[in-house]
This record gives C-alpha cells, structure tokens and sequence, in this order.
C-alpha cells in the first residue's frame, strides 16, 4: 500500500509539473506578447506565435500522462478529482497560449501602422492576468480553494478595463472612421485578455471542484453589445 501511494505521488506530482511548466510558457507568452505590440517587435511577435507548438505539445502529453494515471493507479476520492481538475486545467492553459499568439500575430498582421493611441490599460489587463494565472497554479498545486477563491475578483478588474478600452477606442472610431483599422487591431488583443481572463476563472472552478466535489460557475458573464458598452 505504501509503495502504491509513493507511485501515485509520483506520478500526480509529474502531472502538477507539467502544467506548472505550460504555465510558464503561457505567462512568458502574455507578457511578450505585449511587448511586441507596445513596440511593433515584429522578430517577437513570430517567436511568440512559433512558441505556441511546444504548448500545444504539453498539453498533449499531460492529457496521456491523465490518463495513464487513471488507468494504473485508479485514483479515488480527491486524486481522482485532482487528476480530473489538471485533465480540464490544461485545455484553459492551451487556450490562454492560443490567446496569446493571437496577440501576437496581430502584431504581424499592423505592419507599419502606427498604434492608434498609447498603451496604458493594455499592458495592466496583461500584467492582472499573468497575477492570476500564477496564483491559480499555486493554488492547484497546493489544493487550496481558500487561496484560488479571491482571484475571482481579479477578473472583475480585468472585464473593467476591457470595457474601458472598448469605450476609448469606439470614441475615437466614432470621431475618426479613418482610425478603424488601427483600434480594432487594439480590440482585438484587449478581447484576447479579456478571454485569458476567463479561462483562469475556470481553472479557479475546477479547483473548488477538486477540494469540494462540487461544480459551480463562478463569475457568470452577460454578453454585452455594442451599445451595452457604450451605456
């Protein structure tokens, strides 16, 4: 028994790596990913978007890695929720680097034009969401739902300053449609935040499943139109 329960550590702790490890790569991707667009690092820009293969290629082999668990160990109880929770964390995980690269190829696709404005609030989405994708991975690792629960309210900070952008840059498409192209390359990445946003609120669910056994949807979002953001 003990040896059986030596192997399962092992092998749940492997798994918490793995993630721990895509968990890098997507915060790393996030933060250049902004980077080259506050600097129209298009050289960035390619590498971000060719990193987001060794992430896909993780995701994979975490899945197996599930998987195999599941098959030699049959986990039971908080394991078993454990492993289930890291089968579902590390598809957000993908998604988040898919976000990212979409940031990034953004980038690729301005060209020369110029930004339509400075960016401020931006590079404070990105910086909130890599907050919240540490501190998510930290709690799922250390299985504590009291830790992963005020993240939630991160993401609040995250939609504001989505809807603050969208305001500003359909401000200054309003008053100059010559400026469209250059603020919807700004939507575009902001929209892209803003899903990082919530594929951690979902990590953050499938951490309170795995201390609860329960699933709730936290945070509920009610899509907005235009004129909803507007007000």
């Amino acid at each position: 028994m003990t040896h059986a329960r030596s192997t399962l550590d092992r092998e749940l702790n492997e798994i918490n790596e793995g993630l721990l490890r895509i968990g890098g790569l997507v915060d790393a991707a996030i933060e250049r990913s902004i980077q080259a667009l506050a600097h129209r690092d298009a050289a960035l820009a390619h590498q971000v978007d060719a990193d987001d293969a060794k992430v896909n290629a993780l995701r994979f082999q975490v899945e197996e890695e599930c998987l195999a668990l599941i098959a030699r160990q049959q986990p039971a109880a908080g394991d078993l929720r454990a492993v289930l929770a890291a089968f579902s964390i590390v598809t957000d995980l993908e998604r988040m680097g898919d976000h990212a690269a979409g940031i990034a190829r953004t980038v690729l696709h301005m060209g020369d034009e110029p930004l339509l404005k400075p960016l401020i609030d931006l590079p404070r989405m990105a910086e909130t969401c890599r907050q919240m994708l540490r501190l998510a991975l930290q709690a799922y690792v250390e299985r504590d739902a009291e830790k992963a629960r005020p993240i939630v309210a991160m993401d609040d900070t995250v939609d504001g300053l989505y809807t603050q952008i969208f305001r500003e840059i359909l401000s200054f498409m309003v008053e100059d449609p010559h400026t469209t192209s250059r603020g919807l390359y700004l939507m575009f990445a902001a929209h892209n935040l803003e899903r990082i946003g919530d594929r951690v609120t979902n990590i953050v669910e499938r951490i309170l499943f795995m201390a609860s056994g329960e699933m709730h949807e936290l945070n509920p979002k009610v899509s907005k139109t235009i004129t909803d953001l507007m007000g």
